[in-house]
């Protein structure tokens, strides 16, 4: 399965909840020159500043580790580090992922209904009474521009505490991230921008479980700490339970908020 290259190319209003610079010229860039402008980086704004193009640490495969079960963590930016070379495999919206059997009814329910479709005709995550049809996506590895066929993910259905690591692309929920676009925040994020990121095989739709960095941890910190899923802090910016809100959510924890970059690094 591939989906259209738009998630990449219209960054717009999804990869713009991500904190993309993709757009801005001068900004630096993840991955490798051999993966080139195809590679997305995700980092986490807790560590750097996507406004002024210095993610500072960036999304990497634990001693560039290319097998099923490899941790993954955050690494300092490197322009010749392939261990932070992801593209973008399949992108879409979560109906997409649906329509292609890799998100469960619940799951497009919540997060990829679209009003007057047979089956989702009671929008759960819209705004103003109408749909929500949020973006999604998985990232698969590609050091120096070679696909693996692995991808973030997780090795079981997303409970709280569960690691992130690479997990075989396309063959179930838990490779499929969902950009929590009604819950990112300036507020909480020091350096600007971003979002919130649901793992696919999520199950709890009041808090769901979203890709985290230890609170406590450090990139350089040894043992290296590794990524994991915890349900969402913060109160959902869902208007449906909440009707007062207007604006994304403003209190979800910074270490669960995130952006992303994409191209090679340019120092």
């Amino acid at each position: 399965m591939r989906f259209t290259r738009y998630f990449l190319a219209a960054i717009g209003a999804a990869a713009l909840a991500l904190g993309a610079s993709a757009a801005a010229p001068g900004f630096a860039h993840a991955a490798t020159p051999s993966c080139g402008d195809s590679c997305i980086d995700v980092f986490s704004g807790q560590f750097g500043d996507p406004l002024t193009g210095h993610p500072g640490f960036l999304l990497d495969s634990y001693k560039q580790g290319v097998a099923t079960g490899t941790p993954l963590i955050l690494f300092r930016e490197s322009n010749s580090d392939p261990a932070q070379d992801f593209v973008l495999e399949n992108q879409g919206t979560v109906a997409d992922f649906y329509q292609a059997g890799l998100v469960s009814a619940a799951t497009a329910l919540h997060y990829g209904c679209v009003a007057g479709t047979p089956g989702f005709a009671t929008c759960l995550y819209g705004r103003d009474g109408g749909s929500a049809n949020l973006p999604a996506f998985e990232a698969e590895y590609d050091p120096f521009g070679a696909a693996t066929g692995q991808c973030a993910g997780l090795a079981a259905t997303a409970t709280a505490g569960e690691k992130v690591t690479l997990q075989p692309c396309g063959v179930s929920a838990r490779t499929v991230w969902i950009i929590d676009v009604f819950d990112g925040s300036n507020a909480d994020n020091p350096f600007g921008p971003g979002a919130p990121v649901i793992n696919g095989s999520n199950g709890n739709f009041s808090h769901p479980f979203v890709l985290t960095y230890p609170g406590a941890g450090y990139p350089t910190d040894l043992p290296r700490p590794v990524l994991y899923v915890s349900n969402l802090t913060g109160h959902p910016g869902d208007p449906a339970i909440f009707p007062t809100f207007t604006l994304a959510d403003e209190d979800v924890n910074s270490n669960q908020i995130w952006s992303a970059d994409l191209g090679t690094v340019r120092h």
